[in-house]
């Protein structure tokens, strides 16, 4: 409540000076390419709307345009080139601080040289792939900053999307139309990366807090079904992700206060003017765990140390082609001390401690060359490694306070990575595009573990069992040929094959895309795709070493198959008016070859992936199924005349059978996700170029099934004991929470300067959400864990 009393005060005594500021004005410019074949389009016309005088330009040889003294605030910028479709970017957001790039990509008319003016606001369907045509849709910084309880973070964000679940407060794990988040694939600049969050686990894809900064992101993509055949090994979803250039006229620089996102200091600006190469470098730093060293109380038992630096080097144009260099490093830490906690904290244990760390460098290459005028070779090289590790110990005497190292963890995965494909825009009818992407993965594990383990050798302590112990490589080799047929202006299809290999155990996959989109009305559009989608299992799944014989242990799961997802989407789209656009899909997904136990049980891993750690369980079988099937409507307001409007609603079941042959509810079947956001810009000062913004969030999400704990066999044990034949049998209650945001948007006077302050409440009615039951060791009885409660989040950031 203090740094709420603070920061209102700060707005009140500082903000009056930047209302009064009239005059300023800042750059605009970019770039126009062909959305097809990325060349650049020479003598693009450029013009900024609604000025009292015309203000415009065209684009140069290289398909690049400035126009200067453009005044900050809301704009609306056309572009428009003879047998292309216009496209008009309305509500640019252009501040005192930073330069405004674009990047812009026009579409040639195939059949009519008609103009038609397209909003860049209602083409959020519209993805940066243009392949991507079902089941897809952009995002970009303005959005990730803007939405309340957003936390900064890419994961987040799509949230708010149809068809996606983060009924969770303490990761941000997300659950793409019921299947479980291992099923997702992170891509940056067109190439696999490990899982990008701090305190990530071997296999996961999610964690407390995200190691990408969305500062740095351009407009990127998010697909969640049917995805094209360029986009192998994942069931549920894509995300394909990108960094922006640095600025390769100026200096910009950039310093950022957030609660979650932490401190954050940002440069950028020219290497060469000569052959337009730039830098672009953030580092961050977690807030709490600076406080902390200042001795300012942050509320929090455990601290959570990390920090992380990413950049982009663009090295410009030459004959060779344009190449750059980018990357993320990022360190996390936290320990959890037994005598420090409760029932209620959400991932510590009383008898305790745990410490918990993590490791992720990614460094990749990147080379295009345009071949001819109508072609371009993409290619990149990536090395990446993660490592994570963790230990337990256990409190043996509460009176002396001796202590037993019961678990140790320590795995590290390298990845050499190579990605290369060839686009050609054949006619504006037909643009083919193929390629390859090749990974080869150098795993150390080491899991060792006697936590509640038997006494065979009669030391007095529990004897230590290997869980994994291996170090070696594995290869995953895909190849891909996609191509974008244009019938008509009313039909597109869509259509490709995708192959891939993994020599762990010779697994091999075949699988066809296809997706038709119909305009049968000016702006509605009817859809359908299909996609089958297979996916090696997580590692440590492969590698689980199993107890088969006295002081035998063998890998027991290395052989198993792909696991296989047939994918068919239907959908409606229609754009109603300028700003409003209402879409619904309905959906099928037929799950197989899912690893289940050989003897009938409950278990199957469609149910794991949402946690730090994967069931220790070895001589699975891919005889396990699953079907996810639902129904989505987005109704949406794009940003104009100073508001926007989300509602999202996304009903779905998600049912799975084990070995036993009995259909359940996974444990990501919530059965209905409502989002409803909305916020309002209100513009300050004669010029209007500052503004007071508010932003609400509201989501209502039906509670996950979960597995019930045996009370009497887990007093008994000294350890929770479930209820397996009653897998999923039980619900938790709905989840609901309520967040509201506002804030300052303001540019200084004389100087190239804006700042951004808001203040964001997240569960605003102190919601009592039930993260999770467990039974607890101290007292023998079983606690339920609650999620965060009222949480004000702040963010300052200056950019000059």
């Amino acid at each position: 409540m203090k740094v709420i009393l603070v920061s209102l005060l700060f707005l009140f005594l500082f903000i009056p000076s930047y209302i009064r500021a009239q005059d300023a004005t800042q750059t605009v410019k970019g770039t126009v390419l062909d959305a097809q074949s990325e060349v650049p389009l020479i003598g693009v016309s450029v013009e900024i709307l609604d000025l009292p005088e015309t203000k415009g330009t065209v684009t140069d040889a290289d398909g690049r345009f400035v126009l200067d003294d453009v005044p900050v605030g809301r704009q609306a910028i056309r572009f428009s080139y003879l047998g292309y479709k216009s496209v008009t970017l309305p509500n640019v957001w252009i501040t005192a601080g930073k330069e405004v790039a674009l990047a812009v990509s026009l579409e040639e008319t195939a059949f009519e040289m008609n103009e038609v003016v397209v909003t860049a606001e209602t083409e959020k369907d519209r993805t940066v792939n243009e392949m991507a045509a079902i089941s897809a849709r952009t995002f970009d910084l303005e959005e990730v900053t803007r939405f309340s309880g957003g936390r900064n973070d890419v994961a987040r964000l799509v949230g708010n999307f149809a068809g996606v679940a983060v009924a969770d407060d303490s990761r941000n794990d997300i659950v793409i139309r019921g299947n479980s988040p291992t099923g997702v694939l992170w891509r940056l600049e067109g190439i696999p990366i490990p899982n990008p969050n701090h305190f990530s686990t071997l296999g996961t894809t999610g964690g407390p807090v995200s190691a990408i900064n969305p500062n740095l992101l351009r407009t990127s993509d998010f697909l969640t079904s049917a995805f094209p055949a360029e986009y192998g090994n994942a069931l549920a979803g894509v995300f394909d992700i990108g960094f922006r250039s640095g600025n390769k006229d100026r200096y910009e620089f950039t310093a950022q206060l957030a609660a979650f996102s932490g401190l954050e200091a940002m440069a950028e600006g020219p290497i060469s003017k000569k052959n337009r190469s730039s830098f672009l470098v953030s580092y961050r730093h977690s807030f709490v765990e600076l406080a902390e060293a200042a001795g300012i109380p942050v509320g929090t038992n455990a601290t959570p140390n990390y920090k992380d630096l990413s950049f982009k080097l663009d090295l410009g144009q030459s004959k060779a082609g344009q190449f750059s260099l980018f990357g993320i490093g990022a360190l996390s830490d936290i320990a959890f001390l037994g005598e420090e906690t409760d029932e209620t904290d959400l991932f510590a244990d009383p008898n305790s401690d745990s410490f918990t760390g993590s490791k992720l460098g990614i460094i990749g290459l990147r080379h295009n060359i345009i071949v001819g005028d109508d072609a371009y070779i993409r290619t990149v090289i990536s090395y990446s490694a993660a490592e994570a590790t963790f230990d337990q110990d256990n409190l043996l005497d509460s009176l002396s306070g001796q202590k037993l190292r019961v678990t140790e963890v320590n795995d590290l995965t390298q990845t050499y990575a190579v990605s290369s494909y060839f686009n050609k825009k054949f006619s504006p009818r037909f643009t083919l595009r193929t390629g390859i992407v090749g990974q080869y993965m150098q795993l150390d594990t080491r899991v060792r573990d006697r936590d509640n383990r038997p006494d065979m050798d009669d030391d007095g302590l529990p004897d230590w069992v290997t869980v994994r112990d291996f170090s070696g490589g594995l290869g995953l080799y895909q190849v891909f040929a996609q191509g974008q047929f244009r019938l008509s202006e009313a039909w597109t299809v869509n259509g490709g094959l995708h192959a891939q290999y993994l020599d762990l155990n010779n697994s091999t996959a075949l699988e066809p895309r296809l997706t038709v989109n119909w305009e049968f009305r000016k702006g509605q559009t009817l859809s359908l795709g299909y996609g089958l989608h297979q996916q090696m299992q997580p590692l440590p799944v492969y590698f689980f070493e199993e107890q088969v014989g006295e002081n035998e242990f063998r890998r027991t799961n290395e052989n198993l198959d792909f696991t296989s997802s047939n994918h068919f989407v239907l959908g409606y789209d229609a754009r109603i008016g300028v700003d409003w656009r209402v879409k619904v899909e309905t959906y099928y997904q037929a799950i197989s070859n899912v690893p289940v136990e050989m003897m009938p049980s409950s278990f199957s891993m469609l149910n794991a992936g949402a946690d730090f750690v994967f069931p220790e369980v070895g001589s699975l079988e891919n005889d396990g199924t699953g079907r996810n099937y639902g129904l989505e409507l987005t109704l949406e307001k794009f940003f104009n005349r100073g508001y926007y409007g989300l509602f999202t609603l996304s009903l779905f079941d998600s049912k799975y059978e084990g070995s036993d042959g009995i259909e359940r509810n996974t444990a990501f079947n919530n059965g209905y996700v409502l989002n409803f956001l909305a916020g309002k810009e209100f513009r300050l000062g004669k010029a209007k170029r500052n503004a007071f913004t508010i932003d609400t969030k509201v989501t209502w999400a039906g509670g996950r099934y979960y597995t019930p704990i045996d009370l009497e066999a887990s007093q008994r044990a000294g350890e929770q004991v479930l209820i397996e034949e009653e897998a999923f049998s039980l619900r938790k209650d709905p989840y609901f929470r309520w967040d509201l945001k506002f804030g300052f948007r303001l540019n200084s006077k004389k100087k190239r300067l804006s700042q951004q302050f808001f203040i964001d409440l997240t569960n605003l009615t102190n919601r009592d959400n039930i993260f999770v039951q467990r039974f607890n060791e101290s007292t023998g009885e079983i606690n339920n864990v609650s999620q965060k409660g009222l949480f004000p989040g702040l963010m300052y950031r200056i950019q000059f």
